[in-house]
């Protein structure tokens, strides 16, 4: 088959959608399918380019036997709401141009956001008279107006009838969880056109550990500490405020919180750190390769948290990698949500609310003195991340392309 990706991230981008669009053009290519990406040039999570993509119109790079064909787009300093639609829209644009003149592929797979690709790619494979499916990763309209990111009116109103149109149009709409899926079900989209296809990890390396002691050795961080660790971007939906507002309620000094990444939020949640004079909150880079690997071989707990209204209109996909690391996780999130909701199936951690920062403060003190508990949160999420399994995963989506016609 000849098969089209075409989204706004790809490697050597290693957090966010990024990974999960390589993993899936690089199986392809395996398998001896003819795969090609459409893409933008790297920005996330920093919102910076790299100096040699600068004033870059188009590019054709090609990594791991897959071509990636890179369009310019515009890419904010500072991530504003109307700076995103502008990145976005910059986007949207070079790169329909550049599906337009590729050659016709038997099927587009369409990642989402950004939203409005999928009116893009509407009108790319009416011309060419191909198929697409529409992944999405992320529910655009409805986390925003959740967190009150984006007001009710006429803008939110285009907002979801481009994605109803998305959805209209598209010969099947993917998704990462089963609670995405349901959204879809209620906005109307037929379940003949729903396909189930979650983020998936590889789980079969044969690349050992790093050894114990040299991610605390390297940032001064004594072998006794309790390092609870939140790892990946600091955004507004990840709501991280709640650490900051955990950490002067803890009592044990052997509880360290590390916050490391970067993202929108990241100068906001250091001057905090600094006003309080949080002693027991570090703030590091976004750690990536063999730093985060040793990073997770240190680490005694994990977090993830979200955003109070955030629901199911995205699921963090950094999850994976720490279950595959058997690592304990704490929750933040609304109970009923996706995140919440796998976390009592799997049974690897524990959830607490938004807005409890007194409860996470008591968890922390619990678990700081329960190593026992947290072993068995560990083994419970290698256990559950086996569903996750790359090779799976990707062989299923594999069968409904196959199927499309």
């Amino acid at each position: 088959m000849r098969i089209i990706v075409w989204g706004i991230n790809y490697a050597p981008e290693f957090t966010g959608i990024a990974p999960h669009s390589v993993a899936l053009c690089e199986f392809l290519r395996g398998l001896d399918h003819d795969v090609q990406m459409i893409s933008g040039f790297c920005y996330y999570p920093t919102w910076t380019k790299r100096p040699e993509d600068r004033g870059r119109l188009y590019r054709t790079d090609i990594i791991n036997g897959v071509p990636v064909h890179r369009c310019w787009q515009f890419v904010p300093g500072q991530a504003s709401a109307l700076k995103r639609i502008i990145h976005e829209a910059t986007f949207v644009f070079t790169s329909t141009l550049r599906a337009l003149v590729l050659p016709t592929a038997d099927v587009y797979v369409i990642v989402s956001p950004p939203l409005l690709l999928g009116a893009a790619a509407w009108l790319v494979t009416r011309l060419k008279r191909a198929p697409f499916v529409f992944h999405v990763q992320d529910l655009q309209p409805d986390a925003a107006l959740k967190l009150g990111m984006l007001r009710a009116g006429g803008f939110a109103r285009a907002l979801l009838a481009l994605e109803a149109f998305a959805y209209a149009k598209a010969t099947r709409v993917s998704s990462i969880t089963r609670g995405m899926l349901d959204v879809f079900r209620g906005k109307g989209v037929p379940e003949s056109k729903l396909v189930y296809f979650p983020n998936a990890i590889d789980l079969k390396s044969d690349t050992p550990p790093p050894a114990r002691g040299e991610f605390r050795r390297r940032h001064g961080f004594a072998e006794a500490e309790f390092l609870a660790i939140y790892a990946g971007n600091l955004g507004v939906k990840q709501g991280l405020d709640v650490l900051l507002e955990t950490a002067p309620l803890l009592r044990n000094p052997r509880i360290r919180i590390v916050i490391c990444g970067d993202g929108a939020q990241r100068e906001a949640l250091a001057q905090r750190v600094r006003e309080l004079k949080l002693g027991n909150v570090t703030m590091l880079p976004l750690q990536e390769g063999e730093d985060y690997r040793a990073l997770l071989t240190d680490v005694d707990l994990c977090f993830i948290t979200q955003q109070a209204g955030s629901g199911n209109s995205f699921f963090p996909s950094k999850l994976l990698g720490l279950l595959a690391a058997a690592k304990p996780v704490v929750t933040v999130a609304a109970p009923e949500c996706e995140l919440a909701l796998s976390l009592v199936e799997g049974k690897f951690g524990v959830n607490i609310p938004p807005g409890h920062p007194r409860q996470l403060a008591d968890l922390l003190e619990a678990l700081a003195q329960d190593p026992q508990r947290l072993a068995e949160y560990g083994a419970a999420g290698r256990r559950y991340v086996e569903q996750f399994e790359k090779g799976r995963v990707l062989q299923n989506f594999l069968r409904e392309l196959s199927g499309i016609r």
